[in-house]
């Protein structure tokens, strides 16, 4: 597996994850669709023209999922047990059709667990940019991670 064991983490320690993302109109619509969001800044073209923002903006749970999501393949994948939750997210700046995501996360604390000795908890913060640089998304994410098999 390519995620990371608990001992391998290391507060500080950053992740530029390699993989992009270019958000489609029909990623918006088909996420706000699906997730029951009848926003209309999201999903009428119209009324989001007439708005400060004068196009439709990318909804901000995608922007989560998709931030957090981009972060499995270089961090947990295989080696998370669960999340345990999210905290201090922001969207600091809006996200449009067309834009390209890159993510960045950074290791903010690492703890065995008190309870339980095959794991421990990694408090992760998440990063998302657009293609400009501009910070869109922030999160912090704490995980319940394995330790390696003894």
């Amino acid at each position: 597996m390519p995620g990371h064991y608990l001992e391998e983490f290391t507060p500080g320690q950053i992740f530029r994850h390699p993989l992009r993302r270019t958000i489609t109109e029909g990623d918006n619509v088909l996420f706000s669709v699906m997730t029951l969001n009848p926003q209309p800044l999201h999903i009428d073209f119209d009324f989001a023209a007439k708005s400060e923002w004068g196009k439709p903006l990318v909804n901000s749970l995608f922007t989560l999922g998709l931030m957090i999501g981009i972060s499995v393949h270089d961090t947990t994948l295989g080696t998370t047990i669960a999340n345990l939750g999210m905290s201090e997210t922001v969207f600091p700046h809006p996200l449009f059709h067309g834009d390209t995501v890159h993510i960045e996360t950074e290791v903010k604390s690492v703890r065995p667990s008190k309870s339980k000795p095959d794991r421990g908890i990694v408090e992760f913060e998440h990063r998302a940019y657009n293609q400009d640089d501009v910070l869109v998304a922030r999160c912090l994410r704490q995980a319940m991670m394995m330790k390696k098999a003894v």
